[in-house]
């Protein structure tokens, strides 16, 4: 249920997407269970086949970033990090099966990073985004996705 209901998210996504005649290239979700991430990815798959779903978390976080070898991995940390949203220690059953089958690739930003990223949505896209929200565009500015002629 959780899944579905997320999967409204990616949903709006593609419907936007749809509407403004783009065709994403990549999409970035964070995540921490992986129930937000398995529901948009399902739903912007069923839209875009073609397009690269990827996780977002916080650098010492990172089991959804080790799982993507195909095997379920807990993270290793005992500490904190400002994305204290993103801190469950490994993917969960069911969303990891949904998860190794969708996803391209797990990413992960800093704490340092993501704060850089939560001052630029606040001062360029006029956004207030909470840390955790904030992680796949913290790895977009770190230059862990490429990008290359995927913008013009």
């Amino acid at each position: 249920m959780v899944i579905a209901g997320q999967g409204t998210v990616g949903r709006e996504i593609a419907e936007d997407m749809t509407a403004l005649g783009i065709t994403p290239d990549i999409v970035v979700a964070p995540v921490s269970g992986g129930g937000l991430i398995a529901g948009v990815a399902t739903a912007v798959k069923a839209r875009f086949p073609q397009a690269m779903l990827m996780s977002a978390e916080p650098e010492a976080f990172d089991d959804h970033a080790r799982s993507c070898a195909g095997k379920r991995e807990a993270h290793s940390s005992n500490g904190r990090t400002i994305c204290d949203a993103l801190m469950a220690s490994i993917p969960g059953e069911i969303t990891f099966a949904i998860n190794s089958r969708l996803l391209t690739k797990g990413l992960t930003a800093s704490d340092a990073e993501v704060g850089t990223a939560v001052g630029f949505a606040f001062r360029e896209l006029k956004l207030v985004v909470e840390p955790g929200g904030a992680v796949g565009l913290a790895a977009l500015l770190a230059g862990r996705i490429d990008i290359s002629g995927k913008m013009s």
